[in-house]
């Protein structure tokens, strides 16, 4: 079975790996950065390894993002980011391909061990099944 492993972050958190530091998310130093790309390498490297790795790839801070929506007169409205109306936005994800739901558990509370400060905020991380199109989610 195929699933979406999703972690997500703001522009506070992007910014706080940067080292800028807010209410909201303690600074991070460069070894605090090094560390979270390493665990993750490693991570990436050990699905890999089983062949449970499809894709997985880390995204650009909210700042770079760009919404398309239908606007009252049916033309498209762009707007770009970041967006002071949302909250916590996609980071990062893995397409992973799992023998269960209990094996990509494993792997999602394994991302849950992934080093940063202490005082930065934790978020869930979100598996969705991928629909097949065969009805067997």
């Amino acid at each position: 079975m195929k699933y979406l492993v999703m972690v997500q972050g703001t522009q506070a958190d992007y910014e706080a790996m940067q080292g800028r530091g807010s209410e909201s998310s303690v600074a991070w130093s460069q070894e605090d950065v090094q560390a979270m790309f390493a665990f993750m390498q490693a991570l990436n490297d050990d699905l890999a390894e089983t062949g449970e790795m499809i894709d997985g790839q880390g995204l650009a801070e909210p700042a770079k993002t760009r919404h398309v929506t239908l606007g009252d007169d049916g033309k498209a409205v762009i707007t770009d980011g970041p967006y002071s109306e949302t909250k916590e936005l996609l980071a990062g994800y893995w397409v992973l391909d799992c023998a269960s739901l209990e094996r990509v558990t494993e792997i999602a509370e394994r991302v849950l061990q992934c080093p940063q400060p202490a005082g930065a905020p934790v978020y869930p991380v979100v598996i969705r099944p991928i629909d097949s199109g065969t009805g067997d989610v």
